[in-house]
């Protein structure tokens, strides 16, 4: 879908793994797939306590798991030829 967005529209493309799943577990392997088809950017819910977490902690990652992800998701950019 993101590469048909992209296709019909001159503005970034902006994907939001955290609200799109409701679940923690999925963001990390949905920010992946969306870097590598080109979304040009992210919203990741991130949370020091996520069960403890006024809202959205059921969807929220811990800061050294979004630490990683970012690590693992400047490795797909370059892949594909872009930056984060």
């Amino acid at each position: 879908m993101i590469p048909a967005i992209k296709k019909l529209s001159h503005l970034p493309v902006v994907v939001d793994p955290s609200h799109a799943t409701g679940k923690w577990w999925m963001v990390e392997s949905l920010s992946k797939a969306a870097i590598a088809v080109g979304a040009d950017g992210l919203i990741i819910e991130v949370h020091n306590d996520p069960k403890n977490a006024l809202c959205d902690g059921a969807q929220s990652i811990k800061p050294e798991v979004f630490a990683d992800l970012m690590d693992e998701l400047k490795i797909i950019a370059n892949a594909v030829g872009r930056e984060i």
